[in-house]
């Protein structure tokens, strides 16, 4: 028993820790591990959307509403900004359905098959629509979910795109989307001037807009000879 004791203290010397050894450990350590707050998993669900179908609530329901018209000078998303060419809704403001600009989206790329371009989207839907059906009484609320809309502007720009194409082939596809979408459109380019409310600024700036009344040049103003009042000489007896 006595022998082993010697044994068992050496033993337990050479388990002993320095304390350079023991601070290059909790380096490594506090080094290995994340900061404090930080979170190596989430169990949160992503909340992802589209431009076709946004993470809104849907049971949150709102108003009809009204396209905002910019009559006051602003020409924002009236220009092309990302593309080379564009579809510009010209008649009258509106509520265009996500299905509809899905089924013009389709319709761009299957024109465009094979060739090589990039689609921008203008617009999206954030709005939801609520119908309540047909042969409804009145009243009892708003109804349910129907479909998501965008509210979209008059002279608003809806797609752009930009790539090695032709303006033929650019324009024929514009062409058949503008076809499937309620409205007119017209086709525009790359440095078109843009549009205040329905007047495009080609040859008008903002300020001319914003008097009351355009001041006419006096070349312009025309010349109105004076009318000379004639009076006859006799008048007839009142009857």
């Amino acid at each position: 028993m006595n022998r082993q004791i010697p044994s068992l203290l050496s033993a337990f010397q050479g388990l002993r820790a320095s304390t350079s050894t023991l601070t290059q450990s909790l380096g490594a350590t506090k080094a290995a591990c994340p900061a404090k707050h930080a979170r190596t998993f989430t169990s949160t669900i992503p909340r992802l959307g589209s431009w076709l179908e946004p993470f809104i609530d849907r049971t949150k329901k709102k108003q009809k509403g009204r396209p905002r018209v910019a009559t006051g000078g602003s020409v924002k998303g009236t220009t092309i900004m990302n593309g080379d060419y564009g579809l510009r809704m010209i008649d009258h403001h509106r509520r265009i359905s996500a299905a509809q600009l899905k089924l013009a989206e389709a319709t761009i790329k299957q024109r465009l098959r094979g060739q090589r371009y990039r689609l921008y989207t203008r617009v999206n839907c954030d709005i939801g629509v609520y119908v309540s059906g047909n042969e409804m009484r009145m009243g009892k609320g708003k109804g349910s979910f129907d479909h998501w809309a965008a509210r979209v502007a008059v002279n608003r720009v809806i797609f752009e795109i930009r790539g090695a194409l032709h303006e033929q082939v650019a324009r024929d596809a514009f062409r058949l989307a503008g076809n499937k979408l309620p409205g007119q459109y017209e086709f525009i380019k790359k440095g078109e001037p843009p549009v205040v409310g329905i007047t495009k600024l080609k040859g008008v700036t903002i300020e001319d807009l914003k008097r009351p009344r355009k001041q006419l040049s006096t070349e312009e103003v025309p010349t109105m000879s004076p009318v000379i009042a004639t009076t006859p000489s006799t008048v007839s007896p009142p009857a």
